[in-house]
């Protein structure tokens, strides 16, 4: 597991969910949710594998109902038949307390619980409904995810915030008091939950909101006055190119100041296009801000006049296909693999000098030039590929490198390095 020091991370507290430990010192972790109903294991438990194989290190479910809960610990059973033991997440809302105290091996089996102090109970039964999944968390050894919402947020608690505001000789405005309450209701119920005895290093705060500026200044303001880990994401993203924008924008300047320590791209799914897809958002982000390492990145250029071919932009897209395909395998075998650098260039203006920067980089011709591709391997021309098999030679390449740069897992280089 490659980790990059681009940014310093705030210190927190080592938070173990299952065996992958969330804080400072540790990987940021990349997280992920289901979409299926919890209350059919075998759709459910095949969409937390597909979302394990893309690389979400933890994957959060629903549990509504007391069919969904009875059905997690078929959702597990399932998984380690398949041999996907990432840890599961149980997100609870108004009847949590009730259905882990009444599905005992849902509350053993989930790696950590979710809940959102803004709907874990309303007036009297709030403080008892709150306490008693605090206490199941500490019967069960589990951690838990505070996680305020903005569209879910503790009324009471907002009300007195505005009532307070209201007193001010200069009251600040509705906005900067609700982005405060956020802040608040997340702390409040942290120190709650310690004073339940749920151990400091048992807690995960979120505060989620949709817009990007108020995630920003929320974030700011709860890493300032906690040393709790915080798992970062937008409440709702959006669609497509404005989900991925957006949770990009925000995440990236708070990654960059040190902030956060699991985040989530909640993407809305477009038809017929895989829940995964979140996944790698994520990875990407943190891949390209250099933090951490997933998948070796394939450069290509974007074209232009000088490529009105589009066999680059095939090359490129397959070429980005194969390695991730790959690249479970490639993680099981070969130490360091996600490293590698990959250049699909279209002309010779950039080309060969991208491909020189690569591990592995294959220039191709562009409008006139001659039908030849250089091939450059660790900043030197290697050979040049040329016809009808230029791809199936390309990607033969690229295993071939693999092979011969990164050490076998378990072998005696891979133990020394």
């Amino acid at each position: 597991m490659t980790v990059h020091r681009s940014a310093e991370r705030r210190a927190t507290p080592t938070v173990r969910v299952g065996k992958v430990p969330v804080g400072s010192c540790h990987p940021i972790v990349v997280q992920s949710m289901t979409n299926t109903d919890t209350e059919d294991a075998a759709a459910t438990a095949r969409q937390v594998a597909a979302l394990s194989r893309a690389g979400s290190e933890l994957v959060r479910i629903t549990v509504n109902t007391e069919a969904a809960a009875a059905a997690v610990p078929d959702i597990c059973e399932r998984l380690e038949q398949m041999a996907c033991r990432v840890p599961l997440i149980g997100d609870f809302h108004y009847n949590g307390h009730r259905l882990l105290e009444l599905y005992p091996e849902c509350a053993r089996l989930l790696a950590k619980y979710r809940i959102n102090p803004g709907n874990v109970g309303f007036g009297k039964k709030r403080d008892d409904q709150f306490s008693s999944i605090i206490e199941l968390a500490i019967r069960y050894e589990k951690p838990v995810r505070i996680g305020v919402n903005w569209g879910s947020l503790d009324q009471a608690l907002l009300a007195r915030l505005m009532d307070d505001n209201a007193r001010l000789d200069e009251p600040q405005a509705a906005d900067v008091v609700m982005r405060e309450a956020l802040v608040v209701s997340a702390l409040e119920n942290a120190e709650q939950a310690e004073k339940l005895g749920l151990a400091h290093d048992r807690i995960i705060l979120s505060c989620k909101v949709s817009a990007v500026q108020d995630l920003i200044s929320v974030y700011r303001s709860l890493a300032g006055r906690c040393d709790y880990p915080l798992h970062l994401g937008l409440t709702e993203a959006g669609m497509g190119s404005k989900g991925i924008v957006s949770s990009t924008a925000a995440m990236s300047v708070l990654l960059q100041e040190g902030i956060g320590d699991t985040i989530r791209v909640s993407l809305t799914p477009e038809p017929d296009q895989p829940r995964t897809d979140e996944v790698i958002v994520a990875q990407e982000i943190l891949q390209t801000m250099g933090l951490r390492a997933f998948t070796p990145m394939v450069t290509a250029c974007p074209g232009c006049g000088r490529t009105t071919s589009t066999f680059f932009q095939s090359l490129a897209s397959e070429v980005t296909a194969y390695v991730r395909q790959r690249m479970p395998e490639w993680k099981q075998q070969r130490r360091g693999v996600e490293d590698m650098s990959l250049a699909v260039m279209g002309c010779v203006v950039n080309g060969p000098g991208e491909s020189r920067h690569a591990d592995i980089g294959i220039s191709l011709p562009g409008t006139g030039e001659a039908p030849v591709a250089p091939v450059f391997i660790d900043g030197k021309k290697a050979l040049t590929l040329r016809g009808d098999k230029l791809t199936h030679e390309f990607l033969d390449l690229i295993e071939n490198y693999v092979a011969d740069h990164y050490p076998a897992i378990g072998s005696d280089r891979g133990s020394q390095d």
